[in-house]
């Protein structure tokens, strides 16, 4: 009888080693969409946000990163449209103004699954005659356990890159010491191997292939790629898988899905 007590204890507590092994080498990936939506206007001018939201609905990302976004415009109709797209999302939202416009305010927007600890929306260097522009981040904690911070940007579009060099130099000197693993995802108005890219990616690490990157732009035939999801500490994330979501009515930028591992 002692020895089938002590039998059965052992394979008790063997079995539970395994399991909490199982349990601690369970993967952490997060979803991450960049959109540019377009403040909502959609590409045949119909202002349907219920199709934007299925966008984002059918990407299933953890983290949204919203660029071309009003806030109570004349133009978006006087919505909120973060606010409206997290409504129709079932996810969280903030807005970060960039300007104001049009009777409202025009900047970035993040949708998330989690709630926020914090979040910040830094003002970008810009040169006068053009516009400004933002990055907005966000700090959460996830189902983990783990504490991730979030930043949604979009930078200068003009041929003349010097905004863009500009506001890649803050972005890379703001959040250098952020003390949570950060991903940095947008549109970023420029393609591979450009100079405000190139400056970008010697802090971040990008999650496209440099050899046949995903292209992004126009949706309705990409010709180039503008939309991108970066990553730092870089050995603190691996790419698990990558794509684009290519609705011609919903924006003329295609969404970029990038799934990540958060690695411990």
């Amino acid at each position: 009888m002692t020895k089938k007590i002590i039998s059965f204890l052992f394979l008790f507590l063997f079995c539970g080693t395994l399991f909490a092994q199982k349990k601690e080498e369970k993967k952490v990936v997060v979803k991450v969409l960049s959109f540019n939506i377009l403040h909502g206007a959609t590409t045949n001018g119909s202002f349907d946000l219920d199709i934007i939201a299925n966008v984002i609905k059918k990407a299933d990302a953890d983290f949204v990163s919203l660029q071309e976004v009003d806030f109570k415009t004349n133009r978006a109709k006087k919505y909120d449209l973060p606010t409206e797209l997290g409504y129709r999302t079932k996810m969280a939202s903030v807005f970060g103004r960039a300007m104001f416009y049009d009777g409202g305010e025009y900047g970035e927007g993040v949708l998330s699954k989690s709630s926020f600890l914090s979040t910040r929306n830094i003002a970008l260097p810009y040169s006068k005659e053009n516009e400004p522009r933002a990055a907005l981040e966000v700090t959460t904690v996830l189902k983990s356990g783990d504490t991730i911070s979030f930043i949604g940007t979009h930078l200068d579009h003009l041929k003349d890159n010097t905004d863009r060099v500009l506001q890649a130099k803050a972005i890379n000197k703001t959040f250098r010491n952020n003390k949570y693993p950060t991903i940095l995802s947008g549109d970023l108005n420029d393609t591979p191997h450009s100079n405000s890219i190139n400056i970008l990616e010697s802090f971040w690490k990008a999650s496209y292939n440099k050899q046949n990157p995903l292209l992004t732009f126009p949706s309705n035939k990409p010709i180039k790629k503008i939309d991108y999801v970066l990553f730092y500490p870089r050995n603190r994330w691996k790419i698990v898988s990558k794509e684009t979501i290519c609705d011609t009515i919903a924006s003329d930028h295609c969404a970029y899905l990038v799934a990540l591992e958060l690695v411990k």
